[in-house]
C-alpha cells in the first residue's frame, strides 16, 4: 500500500541518522537509501513539518529535530534509564539539599531526562526536557568524553560547525578545540566532570557517568547549585557522593564495575 510504503521510507530517513552520520544533504540521503530525488524530499518536508528533522539554513544538511529528541527522551525514560535514575536522584538531593539530574546526549547537546529539585530558595528551576550546549555543562563533558572514544575528530567538527570556535555561554565556557579535548581528556582519566561558571555565571555543576552493563556510558548524572554553596571545601564530598550515585544506577543497569586490584594488574600490564 502506498501509505505503508511512504512510512517504512520516512522511518528509512530517521534511521539514517546516526552518532557517526548526525547529517545528510538531500542528494546523500536518496543515494544513500535507493530513493529518488523528489521522493526523499517530500519525505523530508513532512518530517521536517512535523519537527523530526530541520535544517538551520535553506539550502544545508539535514539533521534530527526537536521533535525526534522528545521521542527519544522518552524512549529513554520507557527503556529504563530514567526509572533506575530516580531513587539515586531522590536520595543525592535528600543527602545534599542540591538539585540532581540525569541526562543523555542529544547530538551535540545535553538533553535533561528527569530532575529533582533541592530545597534551597536559590537553585534551579524546574527543567526537564531542557537542552543545553554540552560543551557548558558537566553532563556533557562526561557524555563527550566517551563519544570521543568512538569518533576522536567529533570535537573538531564540533569547533567547524561552530565557525570554528565553539559557541560562548559565559566567560568562562571552553571555546577552542585543543581546549576542550585537553578537558575530556582529564574527565576520561578521573571518572568525573566539573562545569564552574561555564553554563551560567555562578552556578557549579558536577557529572558522573551512568554506564550500561557493557561498560558503555549511556547517561550521566549530574548534581548543580550556586558557587556559595559549592564551596572548595564542600566539593570533594558532593564529587564522591555524585560518583557513588552514578555507579549504583549503572549496577542497576546490569554494569560491574572492575575489582580494583584486576583494574591495577590490567593498567600495569
Amino acid at each position: 500500500m502506498a501509505g505503508t510504503q511512504a512510512v517504512v521510507r520516512a522511518l528509512r530517513i530517521l534511521r539514517a541518522f546516526s552518532d557517526a552520520r548526525s547529517e545528510w544533504s538531500l542528494a546523500e540521503l536518496s543515494r544513500e537509501l535507493g530513493l529518488s530525488k523528489p521522493t526523499a524530499f517530500r519525505l523530508l518536508l513532512a518530517l521536517e513539518h512535523e519537527g523530526l528533522v530541520l535544517r538551520h539554513e535553506i539550502a544545508g544538511p539535514y539533521r534530527l529535530g526537536p521533535a525526534a529528541i522528545e521521542l527519544g527522551a522518552r524512549a529513554q525514560r520507557a527503556n529504563g534509564v530514567a526509572t533506575a535514575a530516580r531513587p539515586e536522584l531522590e536520595a543525592l538531593t535528600r543527602a545534599t539539599g542540591e538539585t540532581s539530574s540525569v541526562e543523555v546526549l542529544a547530538g551535540e547537546e545535553t538533553l535533561i531526562l528527569d530532575e529533582v529539585q533541592g530545597g534551597h530558595l536559590i537553585g534551579t528551576s524546574p527543567s526537564v526536557g531542557t537542552r543545553w550546549p554540552a560543551h557548558a555543562t558537566s553532563t556533557g563533558k562526561v557524555l563527550l568524553a566517551a563519544a570521543v572514544q568512538l569518533d576522536p575528530d567529533l570535537v573538531r567538527q564540533m569547533a567547524r560547525r561552530a565557525g570554528g570556535r565553539l559557541r560562548g555561554i559565559t566567560p568562562c565556557t571552553i571555546r577552542s578545540a585543543s581546549r576542550l579535548s585537553a578537558e575530556l581528556n582529564r574527565v576520561a582519566r578521573q571518572g568525573y566532570s566539573t562545569a564552574i561558571g561555564e553554563l551560567e555565571a555562578g552556578y557549579v555543576a558536577l557529572g558522573a557517568p551512568i554506564r550500561r552493563h557493557d561498560g558503555s556510558v549511556t547517561a550521566a548524572i549530574s548534581l548543580g547549585g550556586p558557587s556559595t554553596r559549592f564551596t572548595d571545601a564542600r566539593l570533594p564530598g558532593l564529587i564522591k557522593s555524585v560518583r557513588e550515585s552514578a555507579a549504583r544506577i549503572s549496577q542497576r543497569l546490569g554494569w560491574v564495575p572492575m575489582p580494583a586490584s584486576t583494574h591495577a594488574r590490567r593498567s600495569a600490564s
